[in-house]
């Protein structure tokens, strides 16, 4: 028993430290486990003697670090795994005298160990958890604890409360008695270790008797710099220890000078608020601020004079004054006087939170509605928000340190608990209103999942997990929180069973329900204890329930429940028992991809995430991403909204008309049930957002996140703008272009691209990087655009046009080891200079920004040499000019450099306990702004001497970027979510050198400064919501990296999701049926993003040019005419322009054409359309001429036989077909490329099928193509890029005329009544041309130019056709379809024909045919038109009417209709030839096609069919005989990478299967004859990117992005083995065959092989029914030279040879390009083929010895691997990713893009 603790302590004594001790836990290979950071230990040592205490700290890396304190200690010692702290007794000693004995009035010491940062300093390590600790003798000791607070030990509870100090008291366990009426520093002692202070020239711990400067530690331990004056020897001498300092003469005077060591240090001691700590764990903020008081005078060291401020907290941010430099005189201290009363910037906070993006952090499950309904509250990382639903005015809620995991609110909305992850998990109670906390508690539980209030908010109860995993149930009582009292622990319980929900009945306090895994429990509290009982559930045990709620007044006795399966259950809770059983199933009509409705029946249901129930009504929602109101008696879906993801949560609010939800995706909103509208409240990033850019002028602000999207704000209103996804590559840069609508982004592939903001279009594509880009800025005068990467390159660009070209690149000038930020490139005010940090990671390079000369390196290492560690350069930033200063942020301090002569101007030292990754001054030099870890720090830039500095909180992960929004008058920080700060001061601005401007001119902020009067004067308007239900489109978000122009649209298209787009079911009216084509299985995953607006732009309109002449030679077949090309325009608000395919291949120059009859391959059949054409499919009913495009092939059809011929010579893609109108001449026209650097027209001859002549003119691309009614004439329209109009003769094929364009035209016709007449439409205008002809010149001239007239409100013309003499029908983008007389010149009748732009008209007799991008085919009925055309302006549409409608799969492209207009042929942007008899009704699938890129071509075994698989996440199934579709699988938003076909080894053809791998990780099983999905597994974390069966199709073997195999049986859907040895670099080939058991001296009948993207082969023998598998052989290869196109090495590949299946064949290997053929049994090289190009793909034949192989310049080639012969066939319009020989060796399967060809192999 001691006396002065009046306490029972443990005493540990006798002469050997070592053998005298108490070890915890017993033994060593035990561990305590705590996670705590600080460690507390409450002992004494005894007087004159010696004592050791042992701590083994375990790190995250799993290494254990023995760290140990010891007054027998004499200096530091440290190693790898140990580190030694002398620990001192008494102050001022000489530096040889500092260890020894107790003093014999030793004192009981209150020691603290900030673990974290002992280990992180000293080791660089991270901290794990504490092992054990050893206390050796002799000591006297109370107790240990470990917790992530900072106690303070000289301040209880009752105090804290009654002085309302933000401070964290020490728990009644931990506090030291105190006599009344003393002070704690009198009878006791305070150690902290490390402190931080500089109180000796070696890093120390105080030990110390007065009050302020050892109450608050500081973020982190910081190397203090050691003054120049120390020789090196004393430097390297200098150590850390532990050191016990005595008392200071008084509490508010400064002591007497001590003693002082030899060397004559100045040190400061400057103590601060702590208010995070530097890792971001729990740390409870304080309101101590010291003032340090210090004069140096010859060897004498003055001990600091501490005064005690409270610092002025708002709920919505804590700030700390943290004083730099700062010398107060010492008569200042002495005085009294508050040397921050004229240093410290008020007002005092000066930043005020305004704003949050963000949603959940933790989980996005949690949202709820207030009492009165009017806000939501919901958690954003570790600030809970308060969002009013009418003003979208935000509240903040403050205090946790880690993301909220938990909320719940009580009845009456006044008290609000929130639990905080992290173990063990943290409970705060909050007075709602007011937004303070009342309590604070720990949790037994470790991660709280669910907390539930009772009605009244007097009990509360939690679940989570123990740390032992078992699941745990607590209850407190809460009734007393809020009079001032605690939460107490009423019972808690152990259970066995999953709790997903939990929640507290309204109608009675004491019972709770749970639901969960295969259960429904009933709790109840009675008697200090919970106790529960399982519910009935009969057939539905084995469910998985997620959420739960209880029936509403009259109907409170039933209990409603909900499960993954789709199951709602009635549950009688009374009587426990199940009262009704329901189901939620998808139905889907024949033929129809999408579901129609809901309904309860049996089958495969639709999982259920949550549901709310009111009087009336349940809202559930489920992970399709619907949410559906349903009455209670189920009967009919109410309302349904779809939502961009699944649905995570929904909540009915309290009066029943509103329904709030999250989604998993990171959106809030609510359903609003009287009006039927959908408001969103919330979209955010679901991952850290990593940089930052802001618009100076539009008030935008762009971010970067790991969750692969860009997405664009509008800082006004904090509503989302516009998003971009990039799914195959991560964003990493973002940058605005200062003086256009436009913004540049850097991904991780290296690639650098411009986006417009106005034209929703890629402006450009730069590839000069190979390395992910670590910076990207561009010049404030909007001239240049730098970006640098990390292989160490810099990219000068020239944007100051709205193409940026690439200027210069330079190698090996930015450091490697730079990590992307936003401050690692920099470019000066003036746009003179640029700054980056390389070429290494010490040095910052200044170069001229315009000629990129080194005019400055400064190497930041040399700056203190007195530091023991060098210092690195990690940001960097340019302050105003003039000064010219340039800012650097070292691993130390932020140093401030003349950006001129490099001299250092002034030093900020200890500016962050870590490097700031990120830092930014005001454009007036008021403010720096200075991120590391979690806190932000405002600094008074202004103030020359020692500046102080505010910090704030709020952040739960690190802070990756922060800003000044242009106009300094808010702050930007980005991290976990995206904070906007107002500044409560508008910073004064003074000319340098002014008054104001000078370090002592005085702040003009006055102390008694109303800080919400600024923050009125600052804060700006809340936006106003969408009002709009989010139903997305078919659209899949935008594909960053597909185009380098301007982007497609429609499907597969480039979008900016504005606003959600109307849902793509498909469907038709009046009465009309599709054709049931092949069975379509369609499951869908998430939504998209809706389509944006196309904005167009373009010049006034002027009249024709004067006609051209041709002088150049004609060459029989060729016509090139060369003429300078316009700048492109940007593209115009119309899908009807074409755009051609992003291609980074190019055409080969070289090929081995093989000769004339000799070709080993013959193409045969070519499957797919080009939807991406315009006006490129061709049918003449009375002939049968039926032609289309696919790529750069014209694909002539016989539709009755199905046999094709196959037009090649188009080196481009091609854009539009023309037929004459004698159906004997064929006119088709590409783009221009790579290759080709003018358009090609190409005429065919129709009967023969041989081009008969070669145009070239146009720059860009063809947009139309037409012939005049004798077919004398051919006209060719340029897109909006090129806006030339040519006239050429056919009899010659010579120009006859051009004109240039001032405006993009859409389309042109001929006039069908007279030879010399066109029209034209285009933007807002309808322009009739004549051809003048004088002599052998012909020329066009505008004949009419007439406008729309403004009733029609339609900007765009889009398309035009002739009717009846003198008609003419145009329609708009707006829907519309206008009647001109031509002959009068004027419009006069309009009428609404349809919601989206018409893209294709056509008329013939009394009807018209209209197809639109809203996929609906329109037959109007148009006899009265001419009737109408005498009442002139005044006609009205009635009676003009629809006959007949259909909704196809994609927006109209293409469309040619018989003269009677009862049948046709309409092409889509699917991909999709349709066969539409309007007599019928029906529409038939004719050809069809991948959208998107082809990924796998597999056979069934017998050869009957085959099956495709593309990233537009369908799987196909053709037949080989017909080569039609059969049957198509279709997974939405998601890509199906790889594709097997099981063999005939695994059992009779009607149990044939396909597997398919996809882009979320998962692997799909489908039954071809049961057209059904059989299995779903998730055997990967990543992207599936190779799978086979093996050779007895029991066992599924698949490779993932990350190199991970697994081994999976397809029978039970159970994953049995994951193969890591490839770990890093993706799976690029997985291939199985079969062999003899016992060959190759291993066991086993299967022989697979995975090759990697890391240019590594394994081989391996395996026996799946024994879990046996063996490493056969192991191929590395030496690294491959990169690619021309890309960048990138090419894909690994590899095969079996089937001819000999000990010969590996090898391709994309090693430094040559060549195929290796390797020996398993010999154990080498045995053959090599050299190849002329890059292999993409390769296939080997199993009949005669021939190998296919894919070449990246869009060639095939065949070589014999006997003869070594080789041919090249073209054909392709991309590079050939695919080839695949057929099991018989007859067909050759390639693909290239969508494009796939079918060869037929002779001579086999």
């Amino acid at each position: 028993m001691d006396k002065t603790l009046k306490c029972t302590v443990y005493r540990i004594r006798g002469s050997v430290s070592a053998s005298n001790y108490i070890q915890i836990p017993k033994t060593g290979t035990q561990s305590l486990g705590l996670t705590g950071r600080y460690l507390y230990v409450l002992f004494r040592p005894m007087s004159t003697k010696h004592f050791v205490i042992h701590l083994d700290v375990s790190t995250e890396d799993g290494q254990v670090i023995r760290v140990s304190l010891s007054n027998l200690f004499k200096e530091f010692k440290s190693t790898a795994t140990w580190l030694q702290f002398p620990f001192v007794c008494e102050a001022g000693t000489s530096r040889k005298d500092l260890a020894g004995v107790a003093p014999p009035a030793a004192r009981w010491t209150f020691l603290q160990l900030d673990l974290y940062d002992i280990l992180l300093v000293y080791l660089n390590r991270r901290h794990s958890h504490l092992k054990g600790v050893r206390l050796c003798a002799s000591l006297l000791v109370r107790s240990l604890y470990t917790s992530d607070l900072c106690f303070d030990p000289a301040v209880t509870v009752a105090e804290a409360q009654r002085a309302k100090l933000p401070v964290t008291p020490v728990p009644r366990e931990m506090a030291f008695p105190v006599p009344k009426g003393k002070s704690w520093h009198d009878h006791y002692v305070y150690i902290r270790f490390p402190s931080g202070s500089s109180a000796a020239p070696f890093e120390s711990v105080q030990r110390s008797y007065s009050p302020p400067e050892a109450v608050f530690p500081r973020h982190m331990p910081q190397l203090l710099p050691r003054p120049a004056a120390f020789s090196k020897s004393r430097q390297d001498s200098a150590s850390p220890v532990v050191q016990m300092l005595g008392p200071t003469a008084t509490c508010w005077a400064p002591s007497a000078p001590g003693p002082l060591p030899e060397n004559g240090l100045s040190c400061e001691c400057t103590e601060v608020s702590s208010v995070v700590g530097s890792s971001g764990r729990n740390q409870e903020p304080s309101a101590c601020v010291e003032a340090t008081d210090r004069r140096t005078a010859g060897h004498d060291i003055q001990v600091s004079a501490h005064k005690l401020a409270v610092v002025p907290t708002a709920p919505e941010a804590v700030a700390m004054h943290e004083p730099l430099g700062r010398k107060p005189r010492r008569q200042e201290a002495a005085l009294g006087k508050n040397p921050f009363q004229q240093r410290s910037f008020l007002p005092d906070p000066v930043l005020r939170l305004k704003g949050v993006i963000g949603l959940g952090g933790h989980s996005t499950k949690w949202a709820l509605w207030t009492k009165d309904g009017a806000a939501v509250v919901y958690p954003c990382h570790a600030v809970i928000v308060v969002l009013r639903t009418d003003t979208r005015e935000q509240r903040f809620i403050l205090g946790h340190t880690d993301k909220v995991s938990a909320l719940a609110l009580d009845g009456r909305s006044c008290l609000l608990a929130s639990a905080q992850a992290g173990a063990p998990s943290m409970l705060r109670l909050w007075d709602f209103q007011t937004g303070d906390c009342l309590s604070l508690f720990r949790s037994p539980v470790h991660i709280i999942s669910s907390l539930s209030f009772s009605g009244s908010g007097a009990l509360l109860c939690g679940v989570g997990k123990d740390p032992h995993g078992r699941t745990m149930v607590v209850a407190w009582g809460t009734d007393q929180v809020g009079c001032g009292g605690q939460a107490v622990i009423l019972a808690k319980a152990h259970t066995d069973v999953d709790i997903q929900a939990f929640e507290v009945a309204s109608f009675d306090e004491t019972r709770m329900v749970s639901c969960g895994r295969g259960s429904v429990r009933l709790w109840r509290l009675r008697s200090g204890g919970l106790r529960s009982c399982p519910v009935d559930l009969g057939e539905h045990h084995t469910l998985e329930f997620t959420d739960l709620a209880f029936g509403q007044a009259q109907d409170r006795h039933t209990l409603y429940v909900c499960g993954r399966s789709g199951h709602i259950l009635e549950i009688d809770h009374q009587h426990m028992a199940v009262r009704q059983a329901r189901r939620l199933l998808p139905m889907q009509t024949p033929g129809s991809p999408l579901p129609q409705k809901q309904t309860f029946r049996s089958g495969p249901g639709i999982a259920i995430s949550s549901l709310s129930v009111s009087q009336a009504t349940c809202a559930m929602g489920s992970e399709d991403g619907y949410l559906r109101l349903w009455p209670l008696d189920f009967s009919s879906v109410l309302l349904e909204a779809e939502h961009e993801g699944p649905i995570s949560s929904v909540r009915l609010s309290p009066d029943g008309l509103h329904v709030l939800s999250t989604t998993s995706s990171g959106h809030l909103g609510f359903l609003d049930i009287p009006s039927r509208e959908y408001n969103v409240l919330v979209r955010s990033h679901t991952a850290l957002v990593l940089a930052l850019a802001t618009a100076c002028s539009r008030g935008q602000l762009a971010t970067v996140s790991r969750d692969h999207t860009v997405r664009i704000w509008d800082l006004a209103t904090l509503q989302q703008l516009y998003d971009f996804t990039s799914p195959k590559e991560a964003p990493c840069a973002v940058a605005f272009h200062p003086t256009q609508p436009a913004f540049f982004c850097g991904f991780s592939s290296g690639a650098v691209r411009s986006f417009s903001l106005e034209g929703a279009e890629v402006l450009v594509d730069h590839r000069c990087h190979r390395g992910a880009i670590t910076g990207l800025v561009a010049s404030p005068d909007g001239s240049f655009l730098f970006s640098t990467c990390s292989q160490g390159s810099l990219a000068q660009y020239d944007c100051s046009t709205t193409h940026c070209q690439v200027h210069h690149v330079a190698a090996n000038v930015v450091c490697q080891d730079a990590r992307p930020g936003p401050n690692t490139l920099a470019v000066s005010g003036d746009s003179r200079l640029l700054a980056f940090v390389g070429p290494s990671k010490y040095t910052v390079t200044v170069m001229d920004a315009a000629s990129l000369d080194d005019l400055l390196r400064v190497d930041v290492s040399v700056l203190d040499l007195a530091r023991s560690r060098l210092d690195l350069a990690v940001a960097i930033c340019f302050g105003p000019a003039p000064p010219s200063h340039l800012l650097v942020s070292t691993s130390s301090k932020v140093v401030v450099l003349d950006s001129t002569s490099g001299r250092m101007v002034r030093e900020l030292s200890g500016a962050h306990p870590v490097a700031c990754p990120s830092l930014a001054l005001s454009g007036d030099a008021h403010f720096l702004l200075t991120a590391a870890d979690r806190a932000i720090k405002v600094w008074d830039y202004s103030t020359q001497a020692g500046p102080s500095c505010q910090v704030y909180i709020g952040h739960s992960e690190p802070v990756q970027a922060v800003a000044f929004i242009p106009g300094q008058q808010q702050v930007l920080s980005v991290g976990d979510a995206i904070f906007l700060w107002d500044i409560l001061t508008l910073p004064e601005k003074s000319p340098p050198g002014s008054v104001l401007d000078s370090p002592g001119a005085p702040q003009t902020c006055e102390a008694g400064l109303n800080t919400r009067q600024l923050e009125d004067s600052v804060l700006g308007a809340n936006g106003l919501p969408r009002r709009q239900v989010p139903v997305p489109s078919q659209t899949p978000p935008p594909q960053l990296g597909m185009c380098a122009g301007p982007c497609e649209r429609g499907d597969g298209a480039f979008s900016m999701s504005d606003e959600e787009g109307p849902s793509e079911e498909s469907h038709s009216s009046k009465g009309f049926r599709q054709t049931s084509g092949p069975p379509v299985l369609v499951q869908k995953e998430s939504c998209g993003a809706g389509d944006g607006a196309w904005v167009a732009s373009g010049d006034p309109w002027g009249l024709g040019m004067p006609p051209s002449s041709c002088d150049q030679p004609r060459k029989r077949g060729t016509w090139s005419i060369r003429r300078a090309c316009a700048q492109p325009a940007a593209r115009p608000d119309s899908y009807k322009h074409f755009t051609a395919r992003y291609k980074s291949s190019l055409m080969a120059k070289n090929v081995s054409s093989p000769p004339a009859g000799a070709e080993r391959l013959r193409l045969k059949a070519v499957l797919g359309y080009n939807g991406n054409g315009r006006a490129n499919m061709t049918w003449r009913p009375d002939t049968g001429f039926f032609a289309y495009t696919c790529g750069c092939l014209v694909v002539v059809e016989d539709l009755h036989s199905g046999a094709q011929q196959h037009w090649l010579g188009h080196p481009e893609e091609i854009s539009t077909l023309a037929l004459s109108h004698d159906a004997q001449v064929l006119a088709s026209a590409s783009g221009c490329g790579g290759s080709t650097s003018c358009c090609q027209i190409r005429i065919w001859a129709v009967p023969g099928g041989s081009c008969q002549q070669l145009l070239s003119y146009h720059c860009t691309a063809v947009q139309a193509l037409a012939f005049s009614l004798d077919d004398r004439l051919l006209v060719t329209l340029g897109d909006y890029g090129d806006r030339t109009l040519a006239l050429w003769s056919t009899a010659t094929y010579e120009l006859l005329s051009s004109t240039h364009l001032p405006e993009p035209v859409h389309g042109v016709a001929f006039s069908p009544w007279g030879a010399g007449e066109l029209a034209c439409v285009g933007q807002g205008t309808l322009t009739l041309w004549l051809m003048q002809q004088r002599g052998a010149d012909v020329s066009l001239q505008v004949h009419h130019r007439d406008p729309i007239p403004e009733a029609v409100g339609a900007g765009e013309l889009t398309s035009l056709c002739y009717g009846a003499e003198p008609l003419l029908y145009c329609g708009s983008n707006a829907g519309q379809v206008c009647v001109w007389d031509t002959h009068a010149g004027r419009c006069f009748l309009t009428w609404e024909a349809d919601d989206g732009e018409i893209g294709v008209l056509l008329c013939a007799g009394s009807r018209l045919v209209c197809g639109s991008n809203t996929r609906r085919l329109r037959l109007w009925a148009v006899g009265a038109v001419p009737e109408l055309r005498r009442k002139g302006s005044g006609a009205r549409s009635s009676s003009v009417f629809m006959e007949r409608e259909l909704t196809l799969d994609g927006a109209v492209v293409s469309a040619v209709f018989h003269n009677s207009m009862d049948m046709g042929v309409v092409g889509t942007t699917a991909g999709t030839l349709w066969y539409v008899s309007w007599a019928e009704g029906t529409s038939t699938r004719l050809i069809s096609g991948h959208r998107s890129k082809v990924n796998e071509v597999v056979f069934s075994p017998r050869e009957t069919h085959c099956a495709t698989c593309g990233d537009d996440g369908s799987v196909r199934v053709w037949s080989l005989a017909s080569m039609e579709l059969v049957i198509q699988f279709q997974v939405l938003n998601q890509s199906c990478l790889c594709l097997a076909w099981s063999p005939s080894s695994c059992g009779c053809p009607e149990q044939q299967r396909v597997a398919a791998g996809y882009s979320d990780g998962t692997l799909r099983v489908f039954s071809i004859p049961q057209t059904a999905m059989e299995l779903k597994m998730h055997p990967h974390p990543a992207a599936l990117t190779a799978i086979v069966f093996s050779a007895d199709g029991q066992t599924i073997l698949s490779g993932d992005k990350d190199g991970l195999v697994a081994v999976s049986r397809p029978r039970t859907g159970m994953t049995f083995r994951v193969l890591s040895d490839h770990r890093g670099a993706p799976i690029s080939t997985i291939q199985s065959t079969s062999k003899e058991y016992g060959d190759f001296r291993v066991e086993g009948t299967d022989l697979w092989l995975a090759a990697s993207g890391d240019q590594r082969i394994s081989v391996w023998a395996s026996d799946w029914l024994r879990d046996r598998c063996e490493l056969v052989d192991w191929l590395s290869f030496p690294a491959p030279t990169l690619m021309e196109a890309t960048g990138c090495p090419p894909p690994s590949l590899a095969a079996f040879c089937p001819w000999d299946k000990a010969l590996l064949v090898c391709a994309g290997l090693g430094p040559h390009l060549e195929v290796v053929f390797y020996s398993l049994r010999q154990k080498q090289v045995v053959d090599k083929i050299p190849l002329p190009f890059c292999a993409m793909s390769l296939s080997l034949s199993p009949g005669a010895r021939l190998l296919a192989i894919g070449i990246a310049e869009r060639v095939l080639r065949l070589v014999d691997c006997v003869s070594g012969a080789a041919q090249d066939f073209a054909g392709h319009d991309d590079w050939v990713q695919l080839c695949r020989f057929s099991p018989s060796a007859s067909l050759l399967f390639t693909a290239a893009h969508n494009q796939i060809l079918v060869w037929e192999v002779t001579g086999c």
